[in-house]
């Protein structure tokens, strides 16, 4: 039996809106997109054009930087617009599908017998390869590299986060095929974690060809770049890949069934959210198809993703491609009276400001507002509450800051993701934007070491 891994710093925002573990039918959306700003590094290169048809598999566009990492249509139809921006740069290859859709074949014969490069090619030519993520620098995996070990971490702990439990009790089979898919592509251990405050599903319990870890504390525990530091981390000239578990299922259906299948679980949340849910729906949907007839009146903020990590968006956006939830949450366009000299019974507070220190287990409605202005980068001990890694978080900001690269490297750079310090950005009393500076230093780190 596994031992325990606790993670005693961190903080769970309790929000109220929590998903209830039902499905909700969503309707087929009249549009889908694949977002080329949803994958970092990535300069995307077209082979398609206005009114071209797809399939389900179909390339859509490829990195230029590395032609053989494809992205492919979610759905069969129609392309129906290339929207770009500044530059025109692209921003979406946007689908109007057919009403049945049709799927490109993919050969996949044994997998016993397939060589490690025969896997890495068929996932680069379904477009799966993208699912993949490596650390160092937290962008798409390199093919040609070999990582050291493959992580997946079989839960989420951020806010209102949605149950991988739920979602993937029924796809033991596609599970373990998935996870035999990734363990021919290391040499190194599958490492599967799991929540040690319940009893795992037997989807990961049973699961085999994986080292299966328990983690159990607060929210960053979830997070596969806290799980890496505190199983096998990652040092100068080493890499891990890690994979999210709906995708280690989807991966697994493709070496089965010969095809892409990109219906996923989606779990909408928050408290504008008027009956919180599962929904099925397939990956790049309207987002309009999803919440339509669910949401309050008024301004709120559609959010792709967790309200930490996610990425804004308007009722005519679309669904990113590695979330598996919409938040939705009041935005912040008021004037608190009196701000935090008020007793804030019903305000949030991660330190003892207001009095709703005393209901610990209150689950709050929160809105966007600031709280407060952005003042100079000298408050001492905040981070370190909440980050529970073996890194100086204060001191990596202000190497990145300055582009100091030697003490970037030897602070911890490479073990770290956004999602790893989201929860120092929501506790700065100065307004930070600890993700930015974090990324502009994973952006300068990979360019200099390549």
């Amino acid at each position: 039996m596994s031992e325990i891994i606790r993670i005693k710093k961190g903080l769970d925002i309790k929000l109220k809106g929590k998903a209830d573990k039902i499905y909700q039918k969503a309707e087929r959306a009249s549009e889908y997109s694949v977002k080329p700003t949803d994958f970092i590094g990535v300069m995307p290169k077209l082979v398609v054009k206005v009114d071209d048809k797809v399939k389900v598999g179909s390339t859509l566009f490829f990195d230029k930087y590395n032609p053989r990492v494809k992205f492919t249509s979610p759905v069969s139809g129609k392309i129906s617009s290339v929207n770009r921006g500044e530059r025109r740069r692209i921003l979406e290859v946007v689908i109007a599908p057919d009403d049945t859709d049709s799927f490109v074949d993919f050969k996949i014969g044994d997998l016993g017998k397939l060589s490690r490069e025969q896997i890495i090619e068929l996932l680069l030519e379904s477009g799966m390869w993208p699912s993949i993520i490596q650390r160092p620098f937290a962008v798409i995996a390199n093919p040609e590299l070999s990582p050291k070990a493959i992580f997946i971490s079989g839960f989420d702990s951020s806010p209102l986060a949605p149950d991988y439990d739920f979602m993937l009790k029924d796809s033991q089979t596609e599970f373990q095929k998935g996870i035999d898919v990734l363990s021919k592509l290391t040499d190194g251990k599958v490492h599967l974690s799991v929540d040690a405050s319940y009893p795992a599903t037997e989807t990961y319990s049973m699961a085999k060809n994986v080292s299966l870890h328990k983690f159990k504390g607060p929210h960053p525990a979830g997070n596969p770049g806290i799980q890496i530091h505190h199983i096998d981390p990652v040092n100068k000239g080493e890499v891990v890949w890690h994979v999210n578990p709906a995708e280690v299922v989807r991966m697994g259906k493709l070496f089965m069934e010969g095809k892409v299948d990109n219906t996923i679980s989606i779990a909408v949340a928050g408290s504008e959210v008027l009956k919180p849910a599962y929904f099925k729906a397939i990956r790049g949907a309207a987002v309009e198809s999803i919440i339509s007839g669910n949401i309050t009146e008024g301004n709120n903020r559609i959010i792709s993703g967790n309200v930490l990590t996610g990425t804004r968006l308007s009722k005519a956006g679309f669904l990113g491609y590695y979330d598996h939830m919409i938040s939705v949450i009041p935005e912040g366009d008021h004037f608190d009276f009196i701000g935090w000299a008020s007793l804030g019974i019903g305000k949030y507070s991660v330190s003892r400001t207001f009095w709703s220190w005393l209901t610990p287990n209150k689950e709050f409605k929160i809105d966007t507002n600031l709280k407060g202005g952005v003042r100079a980068f000298v408050m001492s001990g905040e981070y370190e509450k909440v980050f529970p890694m073996d890194i100086l978080p204060v001191h990596l900001l202000k190497a990145i800051i300055v582009e100091d690269i030697d003490k970037m490297e030897k602070l911890g750079i490479y073990e770290l993701a956004e999602e790893d310090m989201a929860l120092c950005e929501f506790v700065c009393t100065s307004k930070i934007e600890v993700q930015k500076i974090l990324r502009e230093g994973l952006n300068l780190m990979k360019k200099e070491t390549e």
